[in-house]
């Protein structure tokens, strides 16, 4: 499966949570499944299956990544000591699109992956423009000096709330990643014990 490129709205309402800035605006006034039939429509009673997939699906979505990146990063999380729920939030916080997510100089991991891939950011005063880079502990991420008077960026930072993990100079427009996070400080929306299970099947 691929990256998600359909309507942010309707995948909010399906999943349950906002996808972007814009459908969480819209998710607050409608808030029923997507479809003709979505506000009288009973939910069915979901079964394991299905709750871990859903979950691996909001995961996934969350990250704006491909079901074999997904499985990837799965592989490399089970393969190494440690947490193995904590370790995949890691390696996918760690990710250069997730960084400048977080740090608010994006609105939606979908703006973020496309100041990527378009080179307007730096890590470590070089210019990267893969999205899946990863960020190791120390590196600093800035927005490219051509690239600091536009909009998008002036009006992202301005109302940024970085987590603790993440170092950010509003003026400057650079982040740095102080160290790995903790699952319970990574403000993402999934029950990732499901995903564990989903994949151990």
């Amino acid at each position: 499966m691929s990256n998600y490129t359909g309507p942010k709205i309707r995948i909010s309402r399906k999943l349950g949570f906002s996808v972007t800035p814009k459908a969480g605006k819209y998710l607050d006034r409608k808030q029923n499944p997507p479809g003709q039939h979505g506000a009288n429509k009973r939910r069915a009673k979901t079964s394991d299956y299905g709750k871990q997939l859903l979950e691996k699906q909001k995961l996934r979505l969350q990250y704006n990544i491909h079901e074999r990146q997904m499985r990837r990063y799965m592989d490399k999380a089970t393969r190494t000591l440690g947490n193995t729920g904590e370790l995949l939030v890691q390696l996918l916080e760690s990710r250069l699109d997730a960084v400048v997510f977080r740090a608010g100089l994006a609105r939606s991991i979908y703006a973020a992956r496309q100041y990527v891939t378009h080179g307007h950011l730096l890590v470590n005063g070089k210019p990267v423009n893969i999205p899946s880079y990863h960020v190791r502990v120390n590196d600093v991420v800035s927005v490219r000096e051509k690239s600091k008077k536009m909009q998008c960026f002036q009006e992202a930072i301005r109302t940024s709330a970085p987590p603790p993990y993440l170092e950010v100079s509003k003026s400057n427009l650079t982040v740095k990643y102080l160290y790995a996070p903790t699952r319970d400080e990574v403000p993402v929306v999934c029950e990732v014990p499901l995903v564990i299970e989903y994949y151990s099947r």
